[in-house]
């Protein structure tokens, strides 16, 4: 059964005993999802584990929905940037590395969360903002390339990084392939070659 969506604007994060709170919280969600699954996330449950009274918990997330809005609110807070590694496939790779390592490290948060997303209305909306953040966030890559004159400026940012990333996914979301460690490689080598080639111009998307 999936949560009811928190039903109100989400909670200022002040520092000190607050913040300490909110990260002894989330970091006991991540541990009940990798270690038991959704189907045993309960407000008690983290309150047990993350040392602190149900109260607490309940009068600042209000139930599991609530928490697992946070834990998505805290992974977009985190201050991150796509490498510059000085050329277009070496900055696609080195996005790939990082989804790679995320998906098939132990345990692995960001395969639990995806999980989740699928059993969770809440999960699944907060899921689609993150991922569109990154995906904006990573446009600076193609940017990059444009400026060192490897691609065109009418390049489709989004469908290249789409096209880049998306064997990572399918082959260890979907299709739970043993990890390929050339797969990251391969994949960025791939749809740099193909954006090279003009398939993912502006025009060439409207098609």
């Amino acid at each position: 059964m999936n949560p009811p969506a928190p039903t109100g604007p989400p909670q200022p994060r002040p520092g000190g005993r607050t913040a300490r709170i909110r990260d002894q919280v989330l970091e006991a969600v991540r541990a009940e999802l990798t270690e038991h699954g959704y189907d045993a996330l309960t407000v008690d449950t983290v309150a047990a584990r993350a040392g602190v009274h149900r109260t607490t918990v309940y009068r600042r997330w209000r139930d599991v929905g609530g928490l697992i809005s946070d834990v998505f609110a805290a992974a977009g807070d985190i201050d991150w940037h796509p490498r510059d590694t000085g050329s277009l496939h070496g900055d696609l790779a080195a996005l790939n590395h990082e989804i790679h390592d995320s998906l098939t490290e132990e345990p692995s948060i960001a395969s639990a969360l995806i999980a989740v997303s699928f059993r969770s209305e809440t999960a699944a909306r907060a899921l689609q903002q993150l991922w569109e953040d990154r995906y904006s966030q990573s446009e600076i890559v193609v940017e990059r390339a444009v400026r060192r004159g490897e691609l065109t400026p009418d390049i489709d940012a989004r469908a290249l990084l789409i096209a880049a990333t998306a064997p990572i996914y399918h082959q260890l979301v979907l299709l739970r392939t043993p990890p390929d460690p050339q797969l990251s490689d391969r994949a960025a080598g791939a749809a740099a070659l193909a954006a090279r080639s003009g398939a993912f111009t502006h025009s060439a998307s409207d098609a």
